[in-house]
């Protein structure tokens, strides 16, 4: 529990949080403003917002799995009656 007086946040670090930044950088538009290459006759502009999705959601799939069960430090649920 905080000590009196002072408020916890209820966050929780751990460094697989960093992959999480992998999506963000994916939206950086000169990356992907562009025609070519294409694949399957789609330009390279829209194919490459579609496997962001895969990749965004592969990230958060494997953040989740790894962090699901760190243990909370007391305190950090902020539902808990004071």
């Amino acid at each position: 529990m905080a000590p009196p007086g002072k408020a916890g946040s209820g966050l929780r670090w751990s460094p697989w949080n960093l992959l999480l930044l992998v999506p963000m950088i994916w939206l950086i538009t000169p990356l992907f403003n562009r025609t070519g290459p294409e694949l399957f006759g789609m330009p390279f502009f829209y194919w490459f917002q579609f496997l962001g999705i895969l990749v965004g959601v592969t990230c958060t799939s494997i953040v989740f799995v790894k962090t699901r069960d760190v243990p909370a430090e007391p305190g950090d649920d902020e539902g808990v009656a004071r």
